[in-house]
């Protein structure tokens, strides 16, 4: 009996002693690990940290791929918009301010706007060369921004402010803006846009055609009648091959007139042919104004026309040089504000 007792005590006492043994062991394994896990804590913050980053990265790039997915996959918009409404009597609002005009256009950001419903079929980039016309520009951003949104455009309104004292210089903003605008997007097409000028009719489509487009069939001050054969000039719609192609505009034209028999002297160069739309759907209201200081007519005009054959080549987008002093993205356009170097 005594034996029995004194052998199970001393199994006690070894699986005692072995329990011991063993939490001793694991202790100083484990203080050996969390003193290596302490040494380790910057490298882990610096992972962490940096894992961080890539899953908010993944988040950001998902977002962007469904967001690019879903547009994928929109239906392309029909030719024919079922938004148009035909010709509107336009109203000129002598109180309408800037915010009042962003109100009326909740969709549209940074100057940028693309249906929701559907995949548009165009890009398309308005550019229209601007200096001391506030008020015009104002009007025109009130009517042309619903009339684009009508027709199911992915557009992008750009206005080319000339800064300094030379005089105004529209085709060679109007180069500067072609230029500048493709950094922002590949534009499929261009629609040169005088600042005055406000179409009526909505089936007059700002979409580029096989050829070069003039948009502007008649307009108020004329009796809604081309002003004269050959007239390609107010608002004109060019793809980006076909504007490309005839090397832009000149940028020799300073002061008013003659850029624009020049651009339609180019296409004709390029065996390309100028349309137009009906004569009910390419009116436009004018917006009465005295000629501008530093808009003066240009007296060399006719001396320059006879000379488009031979230069045109070397006279355009290829050398058009000019100082980008600002580039400011608001709501309802993007500002580009530039001055030129060249003397007229």
């Amino acid at each position: 009996m005594g034996f029995k007792v004194t052998s199970h005590f001393s199994y006690k006492f070894r699986l005692l002693l072995l329990f011991t043994l063993c939490l001793t062991v694991l202790g100083w394994a484990t203080s050996n690990y969390f003193v290596d896990a302490i040494r380790e804590i910057p490298k882990a913050k610096d992972f962490m940290a940096n894992f961080n980053k890539i899953v908010v990265w993944r988040k950001e790039e998902t977002v962007t791929e469904e967001a690019s997915t879903n547009k994928a996959n929109l239906e392309s918009c029909p030719s024919l918009s079922p938004y148009l409404k035909g010709r509107s009597q336009l109203i000129f609002k002598p109180d309408i301010t800037l915010e009042d005009v962003q109100a009326e256009n909740p969709s549209v950001h940074r100057g940028r706007y693309h249906p929701e419903d559907c995949q548009a079929t165009q890009r398309v980039a308005i550019l229209i060369p601007h200096r001391n016309r506030e008020r015009h520009l104002l009007y025109l951003l009130e009517h042309l921004h619903p009339f684009l949104q009508r027709q199911q455009l992915d557009y992008g309104i750009y206005v080319i402010h000339q800064a300094g004292s030379k005089k105004f210089n529209r085709a060679k903003l109007l180069n500067v803006g072609y230029l500048e605008a493709l950094k922002d997007e590949n534009w499929d097409c261009f629609i040169f846009h005088d600042v005055d000028l406000v179409p009526e009719n909505d089936f007059n489509l700002y979409k580029c055609e096989s050829q070069p487009k003039h948009l502007v069939v008649g307009r108020n001050s004329t009796g809604y009648r081309l002003r004269y054969s050959g007239y390609f000039g107010g608002v004109t719609a060019l793809s980006r091959e076909q504007f490309f192609k005839v090397n832009g505009f000149s940028n020799n034209y300073w002061g008013w007139g003659g850029e624009d028999d020049d651009l339609r002297l180019r296409v004709e160069l390029q065996r390309m042919k100028i349309v137009r739309p009906l004569p009910e759907v390419g009116k436009y209201t004018m917006i009465l104004h005295t000629r501008d200081r530093g808009n003066e007519v240009n007296g060399d005009r006719m001396k320059l026309l006879q000379q488009v054959s031979r230069v045109w080549k070397t006279d355009g987008l290829s050398s058009c040089s000019y100082k980008l002093l600002s580039v400011d993205y608001n709501p309802l356009y993007i500002n580009l504000t530039v001055d030129f170097w060249s003397d007229p």
